[in-house]
């Protein structure tokens, strides 16, 4: 019998069987280079350190609900797009979740607000952070679908626990009473407990015409917008340099 296949049934009742795909290597690795038993094993158990690292951080990036993953260094800054970068670059730090305070971000339509909001979760996410990706109508839609389903509480619960909650494309529309008093609840309960990061078309002074009962509204708000950055994106659309069309246009301007 190989000392692999010794080793096998022990490293799977340890829980540590996908050590043996590396170990061919690492023995190999390890006779070469004579490496003493001390060394050989610190490699192994990094190997699989790693290797639970990186599955940890994909189930997180699953969990959290993203579009689509975004990354900082990805945003395209020859877009015609202005941005307050010393502000962008705090919100970044992360230090905002440690506070309990908030990333607004607003401007029109396709500057890039959903790629920071999600590259910021992503962000969040890599330094250990419990994250939640909503768009604000689907937030709406699955309580009242809650509602119907008599698992309001737990479903609402599900809202608050992330330390970060990102709700993209709010202010779409005027909200129902139901829907003004579901944003103020979440709001309260949330405040100075975790974070949001909220992207609209709208600025932030207009949100308040939103809510059905501007009572509920100003009490929300007061709390959501002087606990918060807020970062305006202004220019054309970010997503045109992505559109087929205009790739099209642009190959034929440069032949």
């Amino acid at each position: 019998m190989t000392t692999s296949n010794e080793l096998k049934p022990l490293l799977k009742r340890l829980r540590l069987g996908y050590m043996m795909d590396a170990l061919p290597e690492r023995l190999a690795l390890a006779r070469k280079d004579q490496i003493d038993y001390a060394a050989f094993l610190q490699i192994l158990l990094s190997d699989e350190v790693i290797r639970r690292d990186n599955r940890n951080l994909e189930i997180r990036l699953h969990t959290a609900g993203f579009e689509e993953i975004c990354r900082l260094e990805d945003f395209d800054w020859n877009a015609q797009v202005s941005v307050d970068r010393r502000l962008l670059d705090a919100a970044f730090s992360l230090d905002f979740i440690n506070r309990h305070e908030h990333v607004l971000f607003v401007g029109p339509v396709g500057v890039g607000k959903s790629f920071l909001a999600q590259a910021l979760g992503y962000a969040a996410v890599r330094a250990g952070h419990s994250v939640r990706f909503t768009r604000a109508d689907a937030f709406f839609r699955v309580l009242a679908q809650s509602r119907v389903d008599h698992t309001l509480e737990k479903i609402f619960r599900s809202f608050l626990n992330p330390d970060l909650l990102i709700m993209d494309d709010f202010g779409l529309q005027k909200l129902t009473a139901q829907q003004s008093t579901d944003l103020y609840e979440l709001i309260i309960a949330r405040h100075r407990k975790s974070s949001f990061v909220i992207t609209s078309n709208r600025a932030v002074d207009e949100w308040l015409s939103l809510f059905d009962d501007s009572i509920l509204g100003n009490s929300a708000l007061d709390r959501l917008a002087n606990a918060s950055y807020q970062i305006v994106i202004e220019g054309a659309s970010y997503r045109e340099k992505l559109s087929p069309h205009r790739r099209k246009e642009v190959l034929t301007a440069d032949t």
